[in-house]
């Protein structure tokens, strides 16, 4: 029994998930006749009230597009030093859209109005790049599943507004923020441009993100996705897949929550452990005391058939997910507990 924590990215499809993706009825969605497609787009549009949506077929796509959408070549973003759409996207920033980054020291990834603020441009100054687009990830990744306070953010979009920036949530774990807070995914819809949610994190699919946005940026997304070679056919099967999990597996994120609470506690009780992150949704990130062997210790927990994340700079994560059982949970936990 191998017990996978590296991620929530590594689930398989449950047994009604296959069913209703051998179910799904399909059409080409480059023509936009894939009739599941279109429920997804616009039950995602609806959950968060906002005008339209699009399906992609990953969340580094549909950030990459939105920053598309909001820029031009030469500008710049704001956003925190450990955001996805700068470390984890392959330099696309710059690549696809020819955007830099000012990148903002927050709080385990979460920036405040003030440092929103700071980081802006002079816009007549056009020695430095323009600033453009403001960039929030939630729940943060590198932050270890840290969820924001809905109030910083309305100060963000007001500051966004007052400097005519754009405005954009890269919503990957946004459904485990959600779970965490009882928050008002409309709130979202009002505050942000585009909103990003990923499928195949928490919610268990194969594949998937919908990009959700107002009517006058989503007019050029499905452009935009084409360029970028997101085009799909009869992709109606991943998408009954995404509509299975808003019917089924938002509600159990509750479960993903608590047994990562149960790891955080026992690892803050380690004498190996020097550090344990405040523990919010389903990721644990820790570092370890002084004098233990990182290598050792991942190997250790090779050998017990158990695997986590390494991130570098001493930081090590665990992730939650539908996958996880309780039978490996205990085992897991008693692992942990008796590591010498």
């Amino acid at each position: 029994m191998t017990i996978d924590l590296r991620s929530d990215t590594v689930t398989k499809p449950t047994e009604g998930m296959l069913q209703a993706i051998m179910n799904a009825q399909t059409g080409d969605d480059v023509y936009k006749e894939d009739p599941t497609v279109n429920e997804l787009e616009r039950r995602v549009a609806d959950f968060l009230g906002m005008d339209e949506a699009l399906f992609f077929p990953t969340g580094s796509m549909a950030n990459q597009a939105a920053i598309k959408l909001h820029t031009q070549p030469g500008e710049q973003l704001i956003c925190d030093k450990w955001a996805h759409v700068y470390n984890y996207e392959g330099g696309g920033v710059s690549f696809n859209s020819g955007v830099s980054c000012k990148l903002v020291d927050g709080d385990r990834g979460m920036i405040t109005a003030q440092q929103v603020r700071e980081s802006i441009n002079p816009p007549d100054f056009y020695h430095s790049p323009l600033t453009s687009l403001v960039c929030l990830e939630n729940t943060t990744n590198k932050g270890g599943g840290a969820c924001y306070d809905l109030a910083e953010i309305e100060k963000i979009k007001e500051v966004c507004d007052t400097h005519k920036l754009g405005f954009h949530l890269d919503g990957a774990r946004l459904m485990n923020a959600l779970v965490a807070t009882g928050e008002d995914p409309k709130r979202y819809g009002k505050m942000f441009d585009t909103v990003t949610l990923c499928f195949s994190k928490g919610l268990g699919t194969p594949l998937g993100t919908v990009l959700a946005g107002t009517s006058e940026l989503m007019k050029n997304a499905i452009r935009v996705r084409k360029i970028l070679g997101g085009g799909m056919r009869q992709v109606g099967f991943m998408a009954a897949a995404g509509l299975f999990a808003l019917d089924n597996n938002v509600d159990r994120l509750a479960e993903d929550h608590k047994k990562a609470l149960n790891i955080a506690d026992v690892l803050s009780h380690a004498p190996y452990v020097s550090k344990v992150e405040r523990t919010e949704t389903n990721i644990v990130i820790f570092y370890l005391a002084e004098g233990v062997n990182e290598e050792k210790f991942m190997t250790d927990l090779e050998n017990q058939q158990i695997r986590i994340s390494n991130m570098g700079q001493g930081k090590l994560r665990v992730v939650t997910h539908l996958d996880y059982t309780n039978t490996m949970h205990d085992k897991f936990l008693s692992v942990l507990k008796n590591y010498a």
